[in-house]
């Protein structure tokens, strides 16, 4: 990573913290590795980002159906699915410390290509170039090691007992699939969409929270004739193009990388990664992948249930091929800050700011009376503040400080619009609106601000 870039990332984090978006997991015991909480403005861009995903691919559609499935799931699902044999990383031991890393990580940061490498392959690589762990010390051989977090249900602990915290969202849509075709019957194509928590026992996470140990997702399974899946799936590369768009994100940080056969998942036909221009490097924003028959087929054998579906008017009868768009709340927020933040010189002085999008904004519009200390332009402000909290709702009270820094406060937390409200509103009912990104100032009447 170069200095530039480093430096992004730090001033990110540390926005992110000084500003209530992200706080380390358990800081104040040390903080807990691969772990993340969110403060009122993180839970609120997480929240909005969510809630224009669910408008978008859910409420906007009539092919869509949303489904909240459990965490904890019955243990005969991760083994259908292949994730108990094959949910795996490869993973190295520091020889003195015994702390543990991913070693495609580390063979990356020193240079080398991973891709399609066996455990052996990469075991020979760091002992013939000597690769050492970031701590300098000699490394094990390779090893896979599942990230799966595993856990018991009930009162005994035994092997009937043993469940998983689920490692993605996309099983409870496949065993909910048959209970909403016999519910809602919906014609193909059709999804079924969830949004939730996935828990991953990172090696090392790191970077963040683009990866980390808990997280959340947002995905569909889109259920279709296999003979359509071409179709399908370019449709599908168009709306989530569409999708980073709507996060504000630059089209030309965006990219497409199609995932060559070795490189795929078990159970994908074809796969595209859609990746980022992170202050880290291009790395995974998104995936899209054909799943085929993998997963319903797993169902219908493992669980003895039929899975076919019968196209209506016909005596057709398969079982539907899936197509999975698969979206990262946490990377989706990670890019939105990458790509918002901002720095100029306004009168002479650096300006940190965030240009979010206005419908993303934790904070839409603070509201502010010149000066605090005057009780008529306080009840004025507080007047045009309930008009716009009724309204908007993300709306904050600021009367700290000078005008000045609150406009910065306001400029680096991302909100749009500041209000304030001087004496000459006591007189012409209008209000001085200042922009964060051009730092431009007019008049507006309050009746006019709705």
């Amino acid at each position: 990573m170069d200095k530039n870039k480093n430096e992004k990332m730090e001033a990110i984090v540390s926005l992110a913290k000084r500003r209530g978006f992200i706080y380390q997991g358990s800081e104040v015991y040390g903080g807990l590795s691969g772990t993340w909480d969110y403060g009122p403005l993180g839970v609120s861009l997480k929240r909005n980002i969510m809630n224009l995903w669910w408008k978008m691919f859910v409420e906007d559609r009539e092919d869509m159906y949303g489904v909240d499935a459990a965490i904890l799931m019955n243990q005969k699902v991760w083994k259908a699915s292949g994730h108990v044999d094959t949910f795996t990383d490869p993973l190295v031991e520091d020889l003195e410390t015994k702390q543990r890393f991913r070693a495609d990580h580390l063979l990356k940061d020193a240079g080398h290509h991973v891709d399609g490498l066996s455990l052996d392959d990469m075991t020979k690589l760091i002992h013939d170039h000597d690769i050492k762990s970031p701590n300098g010390n000699r490394l094990s051989d390779v090893r896979t090691f599942n990230m799966m977090f595993k856990t018991t249900v009930g009162p005994v602990d035994d092997e009937s007992s043993i469940s998983y915290l689920r490692p993605e969202t996309a099983q409870g849509i496949f065993t909910n699939y048959h209970n909403v075709v016999d519910s809602f019957y919906p014609d193909l194509p059709f999804g079924l969409a969830q949004q939730g928590k996935a828990f991953r026992n990172e090696i090392s996470p790191r970077d963040f929270i683009f990866r980390s140990r808990e997280f959340e997702q947002m995905e569909i399974e889109y259920f279709i004739d296999p003979a359509t899946w071409e179709t399908e799936f370019t449709k599908w590369v168009s709306l989530v193009h569409s999708w980073t768009d709507a996060l504000g994100l630059p089209a030309e940080s965006v990219h497409e990388l199609e995932v060559p056969a070795a490189d795929r998942a078990h159970y994908s036909k074809r796969t595209i990664d859609f990746e980022f221009d992170f202050p880290i490097g291009r790395e995974e924003l998104l995936g899209l992948a054909y799943r085929t028959d993998f997963d319903l087929g797993n169902i219908q054998r493992e669980a003895g249930k039929n899975m076919e579906y019968t196209v209506k008017g016909t005596n057709t009868k398969f079982i539907p091929h899936v197509i999975e768009p698969s979206f990262g709340v946490e990377r989706a927020l990670m890019a939105v800050l990458s790509a918002a933040y901002m720095e100029d010189e306004v009168n002479g002085e650096k300006r940190v700011y965030l240009k979010l999008p206005e419908h993303l904004a934790p904070v839409k519009y603070a509201v502010s009376p010149l000066l605090k200390n005057k009780p008529e332009l306080v009840a004025r402000a507080r007047e045009v503040y309930a008009i716009l909290k009724k309204i908007h709702g993300n709306v904050m009270w600021d009367d700290n400080g000078n005008i000045g820094k609150r406009y910065r406060r306001q400029d680096e937390i991302g909100t749009p619009y500041c209000v304030v409200i001087d004496f000459d509103s006591l007189e012409d009912n209008a209000v001085t609106i200042r922009e964060r990104d051009t730092t431009e100032q007019k008049r507006v009447s309050i009746s006019d601000l709705a």
